[in-house]
């Protein structure tokens, strides 16, 4: 009560003469795993910040969350939100081309960003000793990014030689951007975070200043800082920063829901590449769905490490396959479930196609083993907590389960619902989820001309 107290004064001080929009309320505490304690407060604005208090190491984590992703954007305009992640780290009003990272790097900061369907995430850890110094810098991106044909033309032309060199050269990635393009015709997941090269190189000017004065603004962000910092000198500063800044009229989201899907489709492709290679995906549920932490405990028991059912078939016993690789999608709405196998020598996709099916065919029909159930669920906790070691993790998993799920502390919710997961769960989703009808496959071939001119 106290504290409460306490805060309610501090806010009261702060409320005596905001900036124009820097009023901010404190709207919610939340637990954070059994020890710490999460505060969600939120300005005049719409900016809202989610402050977990950590003082393991003098060190905090300041992150950005934009709730735009690739599934905001419209066909024809693929690959802007993506674009952003790059133009954010270059010139503004009051700091020249580099200067963000020179003045982070002085500081001993590590910083990134990334941008996936759903979002886009801007990521700093920073000795708290030098907090004021992020605030003004993250404030600044926010709206007095330098938006000029200089500028657009630069990044444009650095995006389209990562899609080169990533998609385009990769056939892994090639393969993968068919497979979703394939499995969806209808929702935003059909096209690529990246984009579609005609439409990076199509982008002006006015597109890029179009949406960042849309989607870059206080009332599309939340901020996550978890670290040393103080409560109060943190809201002093943020207010500061950020309270005169305006919120910004966010467009209705129109994002068409994904017919269901009732046979399967195949596509086959040349490339170059010594080995045949098959990608599947199957339709999954979203990651707010029931059953999604049990399709996760099947996938590990399938995929998970060498010691999971398909490795020690595919690639341990029967020598089929040189890789292979499983991956459930933790999206907003419903993905895929996505499975890449290479093969070894010259085996077939088809062979490989075969022996997995086998495999899933096994899961369908019988129980798996406690002690499969047992270890697949291990795996998914350390992966979880494992995340949860530094500020950073911290603060990108509250991030993460807010921006997509709209409950910062969601995660503890999904480990527990892993632990509860029962070998009926995993038959239920495998006879639910593993169906020929809802699945897309990509075969890829050999083209053995552009293997031999690759070597």
């Amino acid at each position: 009560m106290k504290k409460n107290s306490a805060r309610t004064k501090r806010l009261d001080r702060l409320n005596e003469r905001p900036p124009p929009h820097g009023a901010v309320e404190h709207i919610e505490s939340f637990a954070f795993g059994p020890e710490l304690i999460g505060e969600r407060f939120r300005f005049g604005n719409g900016l809202q910040l989610l402050f977990v208090k950590d003082d393991s190491a003098p060190v905090t984590a300041y992150h950005t969350w934009y709730r735009v992703g690739s599934r905001h954007e419209s066909r024809g305009k693929t690959g802007l939100a993506h674009l952003f992640e790059h133009l954010m780290f270059k010139e503004t009003e009051n700091f020249g081309a580099g200067e963000f990272d020179r003045r982070l790097e002085e500081a001993g900061a590590e910083s990134n960003a990334g941008t996936w369907f759903d979002w886009t995430h801007y990521h700093v850890a920073i000795p708290t000793s030098h907090i004021g110094l992020i605030v003004r810098l993250e404030a600044e991106r926010m709206t007095r990014l330098i938006l000029k044909d200089p500028q657009v033309a630069s990044e444009k032309e650095v995006v389209a030689n990562e899609r080169r060199y990533r998609v385009d050269d990769d056939v892994e990635s090639t393969a993968s951007e068919l497979l979703w393009a394939t499995a969806f015709t209808t929702h935003a997941y059909h096209s690529p975070t990246i984009g579609w090269m005609q439409d990076i190189d199509g982008f002006t000017t006015e597109d890029c200043v179009a949406f960042y004065r849309t989607f870059y603004a206080p009332n599309n962000a939340t901020l996550i800082v978890v670290g040393s910092v103080s409560e109060a000198a943190l809201l002093s500063k943020i207010q500061t920063a950020y309270g005169h800044i305006p919120p910004s009229t966010l467009p209705f989201e129109d994002v068409r829901p994904e017919p269901s899907q009732t046979d399967e489709r195949r596509r086959e492709i040349l490339q170059p590449t010594q080995s045949d290679k098959v990608l599947i995906g199957y339709k999954s549920p979203a990651l707010g769905d029931f059953d999604h932490p049990a399709l996760c405990v099947l996938n590990e028991v399938l995929f998970g490490g060498r010691a999971s059912r398909v490795h020690s078939r595919l690639v341990r016993e029967l020598e089929l396959a040189t890789d292979l690789r499983s991956f459930v999608s933790p999206f907003r709405d419903p993905g895929l479930l996505e499975i890449f196998a290479s093969a070894r020598g010259t085996h077939s996709a088809e062979l490989l196609l075969d022996t997995i099916d086998r495999e899933l065919a096994s899961v369908r029909h019988e129980a798996v083993r406690e002690d499969e159930l047992a270890r697949a669920k291990a795996r998914l906790e350390l992966g979880l907590v494992a995340g949860l070691e530094t500020a950073d993790g911290k603060a990108s998993t509250v991030g993460f389960y807010e921006v997509v799920l709209g409950r910062p502390n969601a995660a503890f919710e999904r480990l527990d619902a892993v632990r509860s997961v029962t070998a009926s769960d995993v038959v239920r989703v495998a006879r639910r989820y593993l169906l020929e009808s809802n699945r897309t496959l990509v075969l890829v071939r050999p083209n053995k001309t552009e293997a031999e001119a690759a070597q």
